[in-house]
């Protein structure tokens, strides 16, 4: 009986650690699956922060395209504007307020001296922030509007030779062609020290040239073969440095075909308004003119322009000749001021 109890305290003894054993066993395994469950989770979870991060590039790297579309954009719109001067003027007070005062200015001197004010124009555009081209094209197109009003005015006194302004205008309108052409290919530079050679020039022969006032032009086929000639230098030098070339015709109608001083400036306004029109269409049609701001000053000098007529005959032709020379030459300083600072801003850029 004692070994039989016995015996059956070892067999449950067995049973009980088989038992403890299959628990550990269960426990065991159950332990391993649970860290493989916490291990798929973590997988899991690692896969989904990986496709977040992938998402979360994908909307970086469309940002930054979209970043780099809109700077591309923002460029080439800003570089349109510069051609047409939008980002220089942009229609602040201080900008209307100069406009406004150059053009009055400019209309007293296109009465006065029979030119188109753009020695006066372009510089007051460079000045306010447009490229030498863009103030060129602008100046020829507020030129339209002035010389009308001068022409008028100097029509009524009988001070203009139709003729003449004629076989001007024909030469003129070839030589704007070519004067708009070049503008638009020539560098930046060049042209700055074309208009300074241009106003030392004119200076010059204001200074040592004083016109009659009563003489008028002799025609024959010598002088219209050469009437012509001096409309295509004129309309060359007048597209290519935004000027009406009243400048250049006024002294050189009394200089080399005899006109007086009165008639050579009617003259020359009224060949001057059809070339600035026909230049003008050259230039907008390269987006080089600036409208908005050639109206305002054309418009303003127009109201002005009668007055300077009236200026113009009442001083006597030396005086006339002097007045023009000075105001050139005050021109001509800053010109060449502007031109070498831009030759060594040039230099320095290429070394």
């Amino acid at each position: 009986a004692v070994k039989e109890t016995d015996m059956r305290n070892e067999v449950g003894r067995g049973v009980t650690e088989m038992d403890a054993a299959g628990d550990t066993e269960y426990t065991v395994q159950g332990s391993k699956s649970e860290e493989g469950v916490e291990g798929s989770k973590t997988q899991r979870n690692g896969a989904r922060s990986e496709v977040r991060a992938e998402s979360r590039a994908d909307e970086t790297g469309l940002s930054e395209s979209q970043i780099t579309e809109s700077q591309a954009e923002s460029q080439k719109m800003q570089a349109q504007k510069m051609q047409t001067g939008e980002t220089a003027l942009d229609g602040s007070a201080r900008s209307i307020v100069v406009l406004v005062v150059v053009g009055l200015l400019v209309g007293v001197l296109s009465g006065t001296f029979g030119i188109g004010g753009g020695t006066v124009i372009v510089p007051a555009l460079v000045w306010l922030g447009l490229s030498q081209r863009n103030a060129a094209a602008t100046s020829t197109l507020a030129i339209v509007p002035t010389s009308i009003s001068g022409v008028i005015s100097y029509a009524t006194g009988g001070h203009v030779d139709w003729l003449a302004a004629a076989l001007l205008f024909c030469g003129m309108f070839v030589g704007g062609q070519i004067g708009s052409w070049l503008l638009s290919r020539l560098p930046e530079l060049a042209l700055r020290w074309i208009f300074v050679a241009f106003l030392v020039f004119v200076v010059i022969n204001q200074v040592s040239f004083v016109p009659s006032r009563d003489h008028q032009i002799v025609m024959t086929v010598v002088t219209g073969i050469g009437l012509a000639l001096l409309g295509v230098v004129i309309g060359t030098l007048a597209g290519l440095l935004g000027i009406g070339g009243g400048a250049l015709a006024v002294p050189s109608l009394s200089m080399l075909f005899g006109a007086s001083d009165l008639v050579a400036r009617g003259t020359s306004l009224l060949a001057m308004f059809p070339n600035s029109i026909t230049t003008s269409a050259a230039n907008l049609k390269r987006r080089l003119a600036h409208v908005r701001t050639a109206l305002i000053i054309g418009v303003t000098a127009a109201v002005t322009a009668p007055l300077g007529t009236w200026i113009a005959g009442a001083v006597s032709p030396r005086v006339g000749a002097i007045m023009f020379a000075c105001y050139l030459c005050v021109l001509l300083v800053r010109s060449v001021f502007v031109a070498v600072k831009a030759t060594r801003a040039a230099r320095v850029a290429r070394g």
